[in-house]
């Protein structure tokens, strides 16, 4: 079997890690063909991820860079399908819900190359976010849809997927319910992480923290938006007495150099709120482990709070992720001030009677993927 995977961005490089480790051990059945597009690329974004993470180098690196969702996406589609047509793959593999996912969708859904999504099924219901466009889309031309959850699964089935019969192809497709690639990758890397990182060192971490993370779009581009948060959360840190850790998106620090007043600007050089580089995925875990709770606007980490059974603020108005807002353990507050305090001080004193039902999978969803792929490779 031989497949082609496309990653664009950090958490489709730490999707691959999974799966790739998964197929060394078909190494004999399997080849792999990865292809970075570009969409985010630079030493800390991915190159970092990839060594760390020790998923094999990209064997093409599209180098489309950033641009306009039309210019973007049309330079993939380009690079992607003369990929295909050299290597004429048995799969196309894409995760979650970026331009590189729909890019690749499109180029090997017109070639005929069956499509395994990863990620499939999860649902916003807020077209206004192209991530919310991008996966319905890719669904909707695969040809096996691997859902982490039963909400996702659930979701297709609202949209006219059916628990079909082999053998499956895109009208035929086939639907699953596997349990979430990032939670095999956080069982896996969590015993490692604190000894191949130097972050609590570093950050000099021996005090209760607040880990919280901003990149979203319509958090970073809104001028109010970004001022809001950033004023509540030196807020917290100097209320509270406790100190936030905050590693700052790139283009995050971009907006903030651009969009944030001087007042909070002011504010932020007095508080608690510790704004650090980009942190890697083990560093990361570091982080998710040792928090007291995590403010973010990121899905993943949303996910990964999760995991390490903490609390989590969703600053979004929605979460792909419903299952943790529905058992108490996360709260969508948006870029609400007055929410976000509400939900902070609720967690902080009710942090420890939260459970945390396992509701992501047994941790090897990336060998049941990697197998149903094998049974149903088309000739």
């Amino acid at each position: 079997m031989k497949i082609v995977t496309v990653i664009g961005a950090r958490p489709q490089i730490i999707k691959a890690a999974a799966l790739s480790r998964a197929i060394r051990n078909f190494a004999h059945k399997v080849t792999e063909i990865i292809v970075h597009t570009g969409q985010h690329y630079d030493a800390n974004m991915s190159e970092i991820f990839i060594n760390e993470l020790g998923i094999p180098s990209p064997d093409y690196n599209l180098k489309v860079g950033s641009g306009s969702h039309g210019r973007q996406t049309a330079a993939m589609i380009t690079g992607i399908e003369e990929v295909l047509e050299k290597e004429q793959p048995n799969w196309l593999v894409v995760y979650g819900d970026t331009n590189s996912t729909l890019a690749a969708a499109v180029a090997a859904s017109k070639m005929h190359i069956p499509i395994a999504h990863i990620e499939a099924g999860l649902r916003s219901f807020n077209k206004q976010m192209p991530e919310e466009v991008n996966r319905i889309l890719c669904d909707h031309v695969s040809t096996l849809l691997f859902s982490p959850t039963k909400s996702g699964y659930q979701n297709l089935i609202s949209e006219g997927f059916k628990d079909n019969k082999p053998p499956f192809f895109s009208d035929n497709p086939g639907i699953y319910h596997c349990g979430d690639l990032m939670y095999d990758n956080s069982l896996y890397f969590s015993e490692i992480a604190r000894s191949k990182t130097r972050i609590y060192e570093d950050l000099q971490l021996y005090q209760p923290f607040i880990l919280a993370t901003i990149h979203r779009n319509a958090n970073t581009d809104d001028p109010n938006r970004l001022n809001s948060l950033f004023n509540v959360l030196a807020d917290l840190s100097e209320e509270n007495n406790i100190r936030i850790i905050l590693p700052v998106h790139p283009r995050t620090r971009k907006m903030m150099d651009s969009f944030l007043n001087e007042e909070v600007k002011s504010k932020l050089v007095q508080s608690k709120l510790s704004i650090c580089d980009p942190a890697s995925f083990l560093e990361m875990i570091v982080l998710e482990q040792n928090a007291e709770m995590v403010i973010t606007d990121s899905g993943g980490v949303q996910k990964e709070a999760y995991y390490f059974k903490k609390a989590c603020i969703i600053l979004r108005p929605e979460t792909e992720w419903v299952e943790i807002v529905e058992n108490g353990c996360a709260r969508i507050v948006d870029a609400d001030a007055i929410k976000i305090r509400e939900a902070f001080q609720y967690f902080l004193k009710n942090k420890s009677s939260l459970q945390f039902p396992e509701i992501f999978g047994d941790g090897r969803a990336a060998d049941f993927i990697l197998n149903e792929m094998y049974i149903h490779t088309l000739k």
